[in-house]
């Protein structure tokens, strides 16, 4: 490793500016526009903490073009620049520029302590984050009636309703009952939305007026034999929660009259600007809320916190001008939304589930003041999920639920959304079914063959029983359906996408001679542990990505329909070199290119790349290996399950030390953690100096490594400014220079999209320097390097063409792709010079150059560098301005956890299988 200067390259000059971001956080540091609300979107608490760099809008979605959405185009940061009022001043930047770009306002991040009064902070730095006091206390709650923002039941069937709710939940955390038996209850009947405003009713007129349905504390004595207690801050919200909601002193003010909606677009822009709100809201709101968008949001001024982007504190400004000084902390609808919104949050901090606990914080911290009744009244509406799940011990692993010990093992009460829960299910399901169903391959019955040899007749059942055989002898997929057995599935008929009549069923003595045949032990091994089982999980680093294309090969040499799915089109063309290279004489042969069974996942499910989908609609193939399985989100990973018919062979294959989906959810973590299937581990390390370093990494040291290429290259920095000045000499001049890498081939990683060494900062000083231009369409210009963002979690990497009517011209990979101007506004496409790591993932460039800024030290991970630094194939410059925090990050941080449930449903499934399986 060498801390020299490239050849040519001169130290920073004036225009480094050095010192403009030791005193100023990185939002500081960016433009207004910088501080969009979805960067803002932090999740709750410790347990809803931005997981993994990628997390909220920065990474997440953000990443995935909803950093610039409809809110960020009208509802910037702070209420006064939009025109919404805001409950709490957003200029204040975040804790740390880590990759996730979240400013985190203290009433999303802040700690379990913050509900206690205690100064929030952020979980990225452990400092206390600005405006963390500031933010609690929803502005104009001093002026509402807090008897008219709660409503509580007013009948007494009601509250007996009210009441049974709360005995079956604190039955299922002391574990009396079981979660699933909670739903099997009859259902509590669905709430009408509540008034604008409702009258302050004196204890003394409506009788006792008790606490709400409580999720996990048992109610004190006071507020079961004492006095009625009057509506307002109540023992869920301590601190500045409660000081936000003063207690009643008479009658609500009346509420401002409904606004009288227009219907369609039209009415939601009335709507908007009655509120205050920008009216480039109106579209996106009308997609969100549906035909009736208008209505609703004048009956619930809260639903525009389901619009992506827009904050709570927007969203309770907006309440304000819509219903008047009625408008309170404690207004049940303010409340379900809220848990709603903190739940999405969490999902794009990477949870598919919040811990109970740290969710009724996160409301307390947003003044709600009954979090309790809130989150009861959220779960019997069925707007929020139950579960129990099994705590982990200390080694990591979750304690089986078996015999007598199922009642004393301790659980944890987790609280989700139903579409993450729905897909969190589906793959454990769907991944129990594909060991399942699988039948495992025959071996040949010699002895048969043999006793009728004897008879010298040959020619009859021996012949039939090598039949699976002589399919492994017709290789290359020219007729391996012509020697089939008779017993295959009646799914494998032909369709418009596969001409095969029927797809071979090799042998294991074919299986074995083709894992003898492997161009490795490692690929041999992973060739047979995928012959004997339908679910293969593989790990290993970029130069074990040959084992799983070995596989591919081998597979389709005995007649298989096998392909190979990566997370990007760079991968996949990384992936076809590998299996052009394990079959080099397929075409002259008149085979079919091997290098059409590289596909990425986004094309096999949408039918443009692989075999297409037979007449049940599933995918025609017989093995499916995912590589780059780390960066599979629940949502597409169901998808992609569903879409495998029973006895498919599914691989999974990644890098385990990289970081994860920027979806909710770790699949491939927790597929490995449960010991679910069959794992095969590459012995196969990535050579050179790159590759040691990165290896080293893997196991939490940072050491150095030779380097007398200068493959690996140290660029100490004091400040952010001087990072972008030696980041621009590296790309356009050094790098080139001494390795002939033109500066399109190099990629620029940071650690997040904000502040003064973000991607917004160093891909402005990059365009200036190697493509300047007005930005004539939407601040591009053609030969702008770009990043597109198609769905979130991915990101196609490209260079403007064009433009017209029709929208921004783009050639990705060489595909020529249209983004309307509607994308294009709502940061579907961003410049691509620089990148974050989660954006970066599943991709490598022949050189990238990494940049550390000193103020986003909050945001590094050992699976952060990890990843970062493994994206180079010939060189990596390290822009070094972290220092020590770099070292401490890789040996103390490994990852930013995440709270999921796959772990323990594939546990489980397990468990449950047990029985029907000896049963068998």
């Amino acid at each position: 490793m060498s801390t020299d200067r490239l050849a040519g390259e001169t130290p920073p000059g004036q225009e480094a500016a050095p010192g403009t971001a030791e005193a100023r956080t990185p939002d500081e540091a960016a433009g207004p526009g910088d501080a969009a609300a979805p960067e803002g979107a932090a999740a709750p608490e410790g347990a809803a903490a931005p997981g993994e760099e990628a997390t909220g809008r920065e990474e997440g979605t953000e990443a995935a073009g909803a950093e610039a959405s409809g809110a960020e185009a009208g509802v910037a940061a702070a209420g006064a620049e939009t025109g919404v009022p805001s409950a709490a001043a957003e200029s204040a930047g975040p804790a740390s520029g880590a990759e996730t770009g979240t400013p985190a306002s203290g009433v999303e991040t802040a700690d379990p302590g913050a509900a206690n009064g205690s100064p929030a902070s952020s979980p990225e730095t452990g400092t206390p984050s600005a405006g963390a006091e500031s933010a609690a206390p929803v502005s104009g709650a001093e002026t509402a009636a807090p008897g008219a923002a709660k409503g509580t039941p007013s009948s007494g069937s009601a509250k007996a309703t009210a009441d049974a709710l709360a005995a079956a939940v604190r039955a299922v955390e002391s574990g009396e009952r079981s979660a699933a038996s909670f739903f099997n209850d009859a259902p509590r009947p669905a709430r009408p939305a509540a008034p604008a405003a409702q009258p302050a009713k004196a204890a003394s007129q409506g009788g006792p007026t008790g606490p709400g349905p409580e999720v996990t504390r048992q109610r004190t004595a006071q507020e079961t034999g004492g006095p009625a207690r009057p509506d307002g801050p109540e023992g869920g919200a301590t601190g500045p929660a409660a000081a936000a909601a003063p207690a009643a002193s008479g009658p609500a003010p009346a509420p401002r009259p409904a606004v009288r909606a227009l219907p369609g677009v039209e009415g939601v822009r009335q709507v908007l600007a009655a509120g205050g709100a920008p009216e480039t809201l109106a579209e996106q709101t009308a997609e969100v809320l549906g035909e009736r968008a208008a209505e609703a949001l004048s009956e619930d001024p809260w639903l525009l916190l389901q619009v992506p982007g827009v904050r709570p504190e927007q969203a309770d400004g907006f309440a304000r001008a819509l219903l008047g000084p009625a408008c309170g902390p404690g207004d049940e609808r303010r409340a379900q939304a809220l848990v709603g919104w903190l739940l999405e949050q969490a999902a794009l901090a990477g949870h598919s589930a919040l811990e109970a606990a740290a969710l009724r914080a996160a409301l307390a911290q947003r003044s709600v003041p009954d979090p309790d009744d809130a989150l009861q009244v959220a779960i019997g509406d069925g707007a929020v999920l139950v579960f129990q799940d099994a705590i982990d011990e200390p080694g990591g692993r979750a304690r089986p639920a078996t015999g007598d010990e199922e009642e004393e093992q301790p659980v944890r009460i987790l609280l989700g959304l139903d579409r993450f829960a729905m897909a969190e299910e589906s793959v454990a399901d769907g991944l129990a079914r594909l060991l399942n169903t699988f039948e495992a391959v025959a071996e040949p019955t010699r002895d048969t063959a043999s006793e009728e040899a004897d008879g010298a007749t040959a020619d009859g059942p021996a012949a039939d029983e090598t039949t699976a055989d002589g399919d492994a002898q017709v290789t290359d997929g020219d007729t391996p359906g012509e020697s089939a057995p008779t017993t295959a599935p009646a799914t494998d008929t032909p369709t418009d996408h596969d001409t095969a009549p029927r797809p071979a069923r090799p042998s294991a003595a074919a299986w074995e001679a083709v894992a003898a045949a492997a161009p490795s032990p490692s690929a041999a091994e992973l060739i047979r542990a995928a012959a004997h089982s339908g679910l293969v999980a593989h790990t290993g680093a970029e130069a074990a990505r040959a084992e799983p294309a070995a596989l591919i090969a081998a597979a389709r040499s005995l007649g298989l329909r096998a392909f190979g799915a990566t997370h990007t089109e760079n991968g996949r063309r990384r992936l076809a070199a590998h299996l052009t290279g394990s079959a080099p004489d397929a075409t002259a042969t008149g085979s079919p290119d091997p290098a059409t069974a590289a596909v990425t996942v986004s094309g096999l499910l949408s039918g443009r790349e692989g075999p297409g989908r037979d007449a049940d609609g599933a995918l025609a193939l017989d093995l499916l290996v995912v590589l780059d399985a780390p960066q599979l989100d629940l949502e597409t990973a169901a998808l992609l399950v569903e879409s495998l018919t029973d006895g498919t062979r599914l691989v999974l294959s990644g890098d385990p030390g990289v970081l994860w989906s920027a979806g909710p959810g770790r699949l491939f973590a927790d597929l490995l953690a449960a010991r679910f299937c069959p794992q095969v581990a590459s012995r196969t390390p990535d050579f050179g100096p790159i590759g040691e370093l990165v290896s080293g990494i893997g196991i939490g040291e940072l050491s150095q490594v030779e380097a007398p290429g200068k493959e690996v290259v140290i660029v100490p920095v004091r400040d952010a400014g001087e990072a972008v000045h030696r980041t621009v000499q590296l790309v356009a001049d050094s790098v080139p220079r001494a390795f002939g890498v033109p500066a399109d081939h190099t990629q620029v990683i940071t650690v997040g999209h904000g502040g003064a060494a973000g991607t917004r900062a160093l891909n402005a000083a990059l365009k200036e320097r190697l493509n300047p231009g007005p930005g004539r369409f939407g601040g591009f210009d053609p030969g702008d390097r770009v990043a597109y963002a198609p769905a979130p979690g991915r990101t196609v990497s490209g260079t403007v063409t064009g433009a017209d009517a029709a929208g921004l011209h783009l050639d990705c990979d060489g595909s020529a792709v249209v983004v309307a101007r509607e994308q294009v506004g709502t940061g579907a496409v961003r410049h691509g010079w620089a990148l974050t790591a989660h954006q970066a993932a599943g991709a490598r460039w022949p050189a990238a150059v990494v940049v550390l800024p000193g103020d986003a030290t909050g945001g590094l991970t050992r699976s952060w560098v990890y990843t970062a630094f493994s994206r180079g194939e010939r060189h990596l410059s390290v822009v070094q301005g972290a220092d020590q925090a770099l070292a401490r990050a890789v040996a103390e941080v490994p990852v930013k956890e995440r709270t999921t449930r796959l772990r323990s449903l594939l546990q489980q499934s397990v468990q449950s299988g047990e029985e029907p399986t000896a049963a068998d």
